[in-house]
């Protein structure tokens, strides 16, 4: 059964102890890059500094790209009821929220890969 999260943080300290994690990096590169959208993560990006990058880059694409960052949310996969979800929160929040969703469904997307 698939681990649930409940923060960014814990999931990548999985992802890291399960050896997944530049997997993860990996499988975040692609979805950027299917959605004609660049994310610069180097093998060796700690995961403060992913956290840190993938949240800027959701924040902007919020702000500036929204059309770009709606694309982001379908090669994602991330379900339209869950991103529909948090609207309310304030605009912050927001970026910390997506980047929360994003990580756990590509991480969904990895660990599938490696069960089977």
């Amino acid at each position: 059964m698939i681990p649930e999260f409940k923060e960014s943080e814990e999931l990548i300290k999985y992802a890291q102890s399960h050896q997944l994690y530049k997997d993860l990096l990996l499988q975040l590169k692609k979805d950027f890059s299917l959605a004609n959208l660049t994310i610069d993560l180097p093998p060796d990006t700690d995961p403060e500094e992913l956290k840190y990058l993938l949240q800027k880059n959701i924040q902007f694409l919020i702000e500036e790209k929204f059309s770009d960052f709606l694309n982001l949310l379908y090669i994602v996969d991330l379900p339209e009821t869950t991103a529909g979800k948090i609207t309310t929160l304030h605009e912050q929040n927001i970026s910390v929220h997506y980047t929360f969703l994003i990580l756990k469904r590509v991480w969904q997307k990895v660990w599938f890969r490696k069960q089977y």
